[in-house]
């Protein structure tokens, strides 16, 4: 769940960025779990929660299969590492790989956030430089593009770390987290759907 909601809260970063008032911080939702806590007050006040639904609902398709992926980072396999049954060499090499993957996502995020902030403050001005934007933009991108591999990268390799069995059973959990979010897509479209009168 945690990089679900970093995934989503990178996917609508740029959009938040480019609606702060000039007044505000800009929330740049960074870390996994920022984006859950602060994403409603970040929205509240502007008239963007229908377009950034179906927003978001397009990334969680395209996400789809990366998603199934994430099942695998070493954190998630190391919190259920009883569940699992890891072996101690199995923690070993999960436990080096979270925090290789995590020195790479973080140095990834941050470069992010910095070029994130630069776009926040470049469209503060009457008439925003859109060569600064761009290239900030281009820079966010590639960098975000790097905490997703670094994450993905570590997934892959942590599920060369388990057995058939374990990864069976993780592909299971995969298989719930997919149901559920089948489920919450439509109470998501629902609630952007206009009321009837």
């Amino acid at each position: 769940m945690k990089s679900m909601r970093m995934l989503l809260a990178l996917a609508i970063a740029a959009p938040l960025a480019a609606q702060q008032p000039d007044t505000a911080k800009p929330a740049m939702p960074m870390a996994p779990g920022m984006m859950h806590r602060g994403m409603p007050s970040a929205m509240a006040g502007h008239d963007t929660m229908g377009p950034m639904m179906q927003h978001m609902m397009g990334m969680q398709g395209m996400m789809g299969p990366m998603m199934r992926g994430m099942a695998f980072t070493p954190d998630h396999l190391l919190a259920r590492k009883d569940a699992l049954e890891l072996t101690p060499q199995q923690v070993t090499r999960l436990t080096a790989l979270r925090d290789a993957a995590k020195t790479a996502h973080d140095a990834a995020q941050a470069d992010m956030q910095t070029h994130m902030q630069a776009m926040a403050q470049a469209m503060k001005a009457a008439a925003p430089d859109t060569n600064a934007l761009k290239q900030h933009f281009q820079a966010a991108q590639a960098a975000m593009g790097r905490a997703h591999w670094s994450m993905l990268s570590a997934a892959a390799q942590a599920r060369a770390a388990l057995t058939d069995v374990q990864r069976g059973r993780v592909e299971g959990w995969a298989d719930m987290m997919q149901s559920h979010m089948g489920e919450m897509r439509p109470r998501m479209e629902q609630r952007r759907a206009p009321p009837q009168h």
